[in-house]
């Protein structure tokens, strides 16, 4: 088990270096820069890339974020003065986090229990209803729902506050919006899988020792049932966790998904590169934990190669 750590640990290093160095010379290569514009004259601008160091070669630059990122050190924001991108992020992604722990939460719950509702009543009107909804969950993007949640729920019936981050009723709409594509997959993949689990031949033994349909179905059939789901939940709650893009701007909530946007926007590269590198490194982090839950869930799943 160490062993197996010991080596993602290693290689999702290798990845986010990998990605650290794409982005950092490809936002590089866009039109324009942090400081263009045409309130700026050429003077100042020269005196902002000088402060930065974007005055310096490409690789050199390079060399000097690379040298500051191993020391912990994410930079300066380039364009709101004085803001570091460490406090931003500190700042921004609780936020993000609570919107998408939720989201995730409600993704999990509905998607299992409606794909065991339909693994149970396949080819019946229970299980056409939810392959329905999941349907629909996964055609219609996530700013579609959010604008038909503001509509309904908002406009029309007015029981929940379009926009803000103060109460529980401004996390209701943004989190159905982020949870529905991913409650549509749940939903399938537990369908699938435990269709295929309850023709298993432990299964049929199970029933013929006399084992109540509840036992089979929560204590074996679904424990099995949850392993494509578990291989899914590790880049589900890397990207949710840290805010959708699109919902977060939305909704008018601040968290990291809406500073992202804003980095892209005004060509930041220190903060884009800061929300790359925090993003990335949740992603390797999700997924060694969701490579840990394999073991738990089916202790027969080992992660170290046995020794021949």
């Amino acid at each position: 088990m160490l062993r197996y750590i010991f080596k993602r640990l290693l290689t999702g290093i290798i990845t986010i270096w990998a990605v650290i160095t794409i982005t950092f010379f490809l936002v590089r290569l866009m039109p324009g820069g942090p400081f263009d514009g045409d309130k700026i004259t050429p003077e100042i601008k020269a005196n902002l890339e000088a402060k930065y160091g974007l005055d310096k070669p490409v690789g050199e630059q390079y060399k000097i974020y690379m040298s500051n990122l191993l020391k912990g050190d994410l930079g300066e924001s380039m364009k709101f003065v004085g803001r570091d991108v460490s406090k931003t992020i500190k700042t921004t992604f609780p936020k993000s986090a609570k919107l998408g722990g939720v989201a995730v939460a409600l993704a999990v719950v509905v998607g299992v229990s409606l794909g065991v509702v339909s693994a149970l009543k396949s080819g019946k009107w229970p299980d056409r209803l939810c392959m329905f909804l999941a349907t629909l969950g996964i055609t219609i993007p996530s700013f579609v729902m959010s604008a038909l949640l503001i509509y309904v729920l908002a406009s029309k019936l007015h029981i929940l506050p379009t926009t803000g981050f103060t109460s529980w009723k401004h996390l209701v709409m943004p989190s159905i919006a982020l949870a529905a594509s991913a409650t549509s997959f749940i939903t399938r993949l537990t369908r699938s899988k435990l269709i295929d689990v309850l023709k298993s031949d432990y299964i049929r033994t199970a029933k013929a020792k006399g084992l109540s349909g509840r036992t089979i179905i929560f204590k074996h059939a679904l424990r099995n049932s949850l392993i494509p789901v578990i291989t899914y939940l590790g880049p589900l709650i890397a990207g949710v966790l840290t805010g959708s893009f699109v919902v977060e701007s939305i909704f008018a909530i601040p968290g990291l998904g809406s500073e992202f946007v804003s980095t892209v926007t005004n060509r930041d590269y220190s903060a884009l590169l800061g929300v790359l590198v925090f993003y990335s490194t949740l992603i390797v982090v999700c997924n060694i934990l969701v490579d840990i839950m394999y073991v738990i869930v089916d202790p027969r799943i080992k992660l170290d190669k046995p020794e021949v």
